[in-house]
């Protein structure tokens, strides 16, 4: 049998892949958006992460997800240090989430509360996609818009508590491979990492909708 983390993986390449070939993220990545596009981006994270991260000491002692809890992949303070360079020190005062996002976080914080499987299902899609192709995003920013390298603007996407991102994501999914759950568990957590990648493709598709580029 498999590995859970290869089944994982190759059970939402589909939804991975058509997340990341957004008509959205595609325009980003190809510089034709502007850092308004990317700022509003940087938005919308904050919610998700805020889910994530805000429900997450209340399962660190639970069996399934608690292994998964590790502060050094907390995104928030440095989300916020880019929405401070990119909108200014008032940021939150102009903050606001997008249907999809709203969607996105409350099925996010619904796991945490009721489902724990569900929640690894959503810390896994968005960790090691940050500590992936995040890295792509990275470096088109700094040179798009010229953010220092690695710094505010961009610090979302610097893991400064992991020296060793290929150990780390070694690590994480022997995590996956020995959860708590039984074969049916997994199935249903393998399913939610699928419609993660589909919220998060809502996201995009409504960014898109606000960014689109004229004909």
């Amino acid at each position: 049998m498999d590995p859970f983390s290869s089944l994982i993986r190759t059970a939402s390449h589909e939804q991975h892949v058509e997340a990341e070939t957004s008509t959205f993220m595609t325009d980003l990545l190809g510089g034709r958006l502007g850092v308004e596009a990317y700022a509003r981006y940087t938005e919308q994270l904050w919610f998700v992460y805020e889910a994530l991260e805000s429900t997450a000491g209340g399962l660190a002692a639970d069996p399934v997800a608690g292994p998964f809890v590790r502060p050094e992949l907390f995104r928030l303070p440095e989300l916020e240090r880019d929405l401070t360079c990119l909108r200014g020190a008032d940021w939150r005062a102009g903050l606001s989430a997008l249907p999809a996002t709203r969607a996105y976080a409350d099925r996010v914080r619904e796991c945490a509360e009721r489902w724990p499987g569900g929640y690894v299902a959503h810390h896994y899609t968005r960790y090691l996609g940050d500590l992936s192709g995040g890295q792509i995003i990275r470096d088109r920013a700094e040179r798009a818009w010229g953010f220092p390298r690695k710094g505010d603007g961009v610090r979302f996407y610097v893991f400064e508590r992991i020296p060793n991102p290929a150990a780390f994501k070694r690590d994480y999914r022997a995590l996956l491979d020995g959860i708590a759950a039984d074969e049916l568990e997994r199935q249903r957590i393998v399913a939610e990492c699928r419609a993660a990648f589909a919220l998060n493709t809502g996201v995009f598709r409504e960014l898109g909708e606000e960014f689109e580029l004229s004909a």
